[in-house]
């Protein structure tokens, strides 16, 4: 058995002085000061002096190994014992040659397989602890963030694909029922036959324009019988106007 150590570092590689400045500061408030995490690399050393980590590259592998805790890219922050493992030196290689076909050097991702990604697997295949969180919070949470919003993306793509088809089965019930509306109204057998379309079609406009409600039958019943009764009385008035006249007319041949 064996211990496998970690080695963190802060990344300072890029080109900028000022950049690298600020993520030291980065790091050192958000590491040191609340211990939520910061900017780092980490490598994985396990049997001799040499420490392994994965970075990008065009071709080939993205798994490479330098002395232990000398990574001239970066600033050396610490190193932690995570465990031991009981994998001979002979499985360690073979693990190493396994992860070497499967990191290739252009699949490193910033958020989802990067350096940290690596030494997590790393340190599963030989049976010890993960890295510790605060390591790759922030990868973490930058990936999280992606998730959350292309799920929330594909929600909304889902939500308006359910909206656009529930208009138009509503569009087709609202066109079948003005279809069985109309093909009722024409029936030979239908008393309302001439008269009533209009009414029926006043109101199927009036429902998808201003959401108005149909009258009930006994209103509309109703105010037939108000319109008879108004022409019955004008019918009788006029008749009475006649007779009148008539009588008028009568009354002045007899002088």
């Amino acid at each position: 058995m064996t211990e496998v150590v970690l080695h963190v570092y802060d990344v300072t590689n890029s080109g900028s002085d000022k950049t690298n400045n600020t993520i030291l500061q980065i790091n050192k408030i958000f590491k040191d000061g609340i211990g939520l995490g910061g900017i780092f690399h980490s490598a994985v050393q396990v049997y001799g002096e040499e420490e392994w980590s994965f970075g990008f590259c065009e071709q080939g592998t993205g798994v490479f190994s330098c002395p232990s805790r000398k990574n001239p890219m970066y600033t050396f922050r610490e190193s932690l014992v995570l465990g031991t493992t009981s994998c001979s030196i002979f499985k360690v290689n073979q693990i190493l040659r396994e992860l070497s076909r499967e990191w290739p050097g252009s699949s490193y991702d910033l958020l989802s397989k990067n350096c940290n990604h690596f030494c997590d697997e790393f340190c599963e295949k030989l049976g010890v602890p993960k890295l510790p969180g605060w390591v790759n919070r922030f990868a973490n949470a930058g990936d999280t963030a992606m998730d959350v919003a292309e799920n929330t993306a594909m929600r909304l793509r889902q939500a308006k694909t359910e909206i656009v088809s529930a208009s138009k089965v509503a569009y087709r019930f609202l066109l079948g029922v003005t279809n069985n509306i109309r093909n009722d109204l024409d029936s030979p057998s239908n008393p309302n036959r001439g008269g009533s379309p209009r009414f029926q079609g006043t109101w199927f406009k009036n429902l998808i324009t201003t959401g108005a409600k149909p009258s009930s039958s006994s209103e509309v019943q109703n105010q037939n019988g108000d319109e008879q009764l108004q022409q019955t009385q004008e019918d009788g008035g006029r008749a009475l106007l006649r007779h009148n006249s008539s009588s008028h007319d009568s009354s002045r041949g007899g002088d």
